[in-house]
């Protein structure tokens, strides 16, 4: 079976099509954008095997949403999330000095191997005043494209590297004092359909979810303008370890279906993490986007059968 197929507009995007269906699955968008909503490449559109699109862009609420994208809501007191910074006795201010940007530096590989997709990619993050605080190798790779099953699967790898003489510090709202916040790193938007959808995790379910632990989420939402359902399952990587401690640490889940649907593997929800001078801090997450809505069985039976 023939792999994905690539186009890159240069300076602009990378696109993923499946030759089968002649969806296009995913742009991977690294043009500079906006300053306040803190520039940062992203995937948006992202899409089923039957088309439908399961991603937000800029709505009207957070201008800063942007797909499926890595921020850094609270990082050393700058804001790489963008819009407004939470301000512990205050609420969000609009602070635009602390905003930074996360930039495209060039494509390691853009390339189909082994029926996947991949995009390899070096990035460098700064602050408002444009220091370098870090370098990201980030790794996009498309795969297991199932037609029988109306699912693919999106794997994203980041390795960010501290390149300042002081501890770079990951915060979220939550580490700064507003209760059940802690959404930052990898993070997704789903479309203004998705709200009121269903949340679950392999013992649990509903938006009570917020802030508790687990090796897998899933978010099942139904579309406009089209019958029927989508699913996305987020899967945290078992080498994800937490503050340096070694071992599995599954994620703390940031996730929302009212006012918006929102996941996010969070690495800091309660507790800081910090990174010191040269060192690396590696996540790898697992994305699943499938036709219809599936259920704890039929999720779990495709991450069995899907082992990292």
């Amino acid at each position: 079976m023939s792999g994905p197929r690539i186009v890159h507009a240069h300076g602009d995007r990378v696109t993923v099509t499946d030759p089968v269906t002649g969806v296009e699955l995913l742009s991977y968008v690294y043009r500079p954008e906006a300053a306040w909503e803190a520039s940062r490449p992203y995937i948006h559109p992202l899409r089923t095997l039957a088309g439908e699109v399961v991603t937000d862009y800029r709505p009207n609420d957070h201008r800063w949403h942007k797909g499926l994208s890595l921020t850094a809501s609270h990082l050393s007191g700058a804001n790489l999330w963008g819009g407004n910074s939470y301000v512990h006795g205050r609420g969000y201010l609009e602070l635009p000095e602390r905003v930074g940007s996360m930039a495209h530096v060039a494509f390691d590989e853009v390339a189909v191997r082994d029926d996947r997709a991949v995009i390899a990619e070096r990035l460098t993050w700064h602050p408002h005043n444009g220091d370098l605080w870090a370098d990201e190798e980030r790794r996009v790779e498309v795969h297991d494209v199932d037609p029988e099953s109306g699912s693919w699967a999106l794997t994203w790898t980041s390795a960010i590297t501290n390149r300042c003489e002081e501890p770079l510090r990951f915060g979220s709202p939550t580490t700064a004092g507003r209760e059940l916040a802690g959404y930052t790193g990898l993070f997704w938007r789903g479309p203004r359909a998705f709200r009121d959808g269903v949340i679950v995790a392999p013992e649990a379910e509903g938006p009570g979810l917020m802030g508790r632990q687990a090796p897998w989420l899933a978010y099942s939402g139904e579309h406009d303008g089209a019958d029927g359902h989508a699913t996305l399952v987020f899967a945290h990587a078992p080498e994800n370890d937490h503050l340096g401690a070694g071992g599995a640490h599954p994620a703390h889940w940031f996730v929302r279906n009212e006012p918006f649907a929102a996941v996010a593997p969070s690495w800091a929800f309660y507790d800081e993490l910090e990174l010191a001078p040269g060192d690396t801090l590696t996540r790898r997450y697992r994305v699943v986007v499938a036709d219809g809505a599936w259920r704890r069985a039929e999720i779990a039976g495709y991450l069995a059968a899907h082992p990292w």
